[in-house]
């Protein structure tokens, strides 16, 4: 079944017209080697959606339920093949694979550029031109997260806690017309927490003897390492990407942290001088 889907993908590549969702190109593929003794492991610019290999002495395996940047690669003694990869976006990239006995490189940091097409129908030159934008705008994001992340953690400038959770706000950081919340979640209790959503609001307070408050969600432009689960004990950091924004004096931003499946639920309040001066 897997050689038939990679030979008819394959057809596809081949005999797309110009305009249709598989581009073609005419650059040799570079050559993977693997074995069955030591595991390669290939990382990509956007998770991996689907991998196949075209022979059954190699075997390449990824998540399949979560999406993830990385896939390993085996094989036994045997022909030579192929590796058809299709990330999150539809880009597509496809290496020469062969069993080597002895491995000189064990890791393959694969750039977005290696990719040979990308398998959505592309009408006209415009809309690739856009959809192409757009995911460079994502690998952006995704590059300035991870170096935000890779900085020393510094004090919070912002924490609450329930129940041993505690949801903290290392640092606000503004670049290129968006704002990055640098954020912690750490875990004190003795169970595992599993997150069902963060989300952000920006609450407008009314005044006067009947106080009330109206809040409008922001749908983060991207996140980086969100966590689906805290283990007891530990602490995970990540980034959540919105659009520039200010607040006037009567606005803050409200983070509401819930949990699935329980009620340790966490709402922590920013004013709009933290918004209005980030780093």
């Amino acid at each position: 079944m897997k050689k038939y889907i990679l030979i008819s993908t394959l057809i596809i590549f081949a005999f797309a017209p110009p305009h249709c969702s598989a581009q073609t190109t005419n650059q040799l593929l570079d050559t993977i080697y693997a074995n069955d003794t030591k595991n390669v492991a290939l990382f990509f610019p956007e998770p991996i959606r689907q991998g196949v290999t075209g022979a059954d002495n190699f075997v390449f395996t990824y998540n399949r339920e979560k999406e993830q940047y990385f896939g390993l690669l085996q094989a036994t003694p045997g022909v030579e093949s192929n590796l058809l990869v299709i990330n999150g976006d539809g880009f597509v990239f496809s290496y020469i694979l062969r069993y080597k006995k002895q491995l000189s490189k064990l890791n393959y940091f694969i750039p977005l550029t290696n990719s040979i097409g990308n398998e959505r129908p592309i009408v006209q030159d415009s809309v690739r031109s856009q959809s192409l934008d757009i995911v460079k705008t994502k690998y952006d994001y995704r590059k300035f997260c991870s170096a935000l992340l890779k900085r020393k953690p510094q004090n919070s400038i912002l924490k609450r806690r329930n129940e041993g959770i505690v949801l903290s706000v290392e640092r606000i950081v503004f670049d290129r017309a968006a704002l990055y919340f640098v954020l912690e979640i750490k875990n004190n209790s003795t169970l595992d927490y599993d997150m069902n959503f963060l989300e952000l609001f920006i609450e407008t307070r009314q005044k006067g003897k009947k106080k009330s408050a109206q809040r409008l969600f922001q749908k983060p432009l991207y996140t980086y390492n969100l966590p689906s689960k805290i283990p007891k004990n530990e602490t995970v950091r990540f980034v959540y990407v919105l659009p520039k924004f200010s607040l006037s004096n009567d606005r803050r931003v409200v983070m509401e942290l819930y949990e699935e499946n329980g009620e340790r639920s966490v709402e922590l309040k920013i004013p709009h001088r933290f918004i209005n001066n980030p780093d």
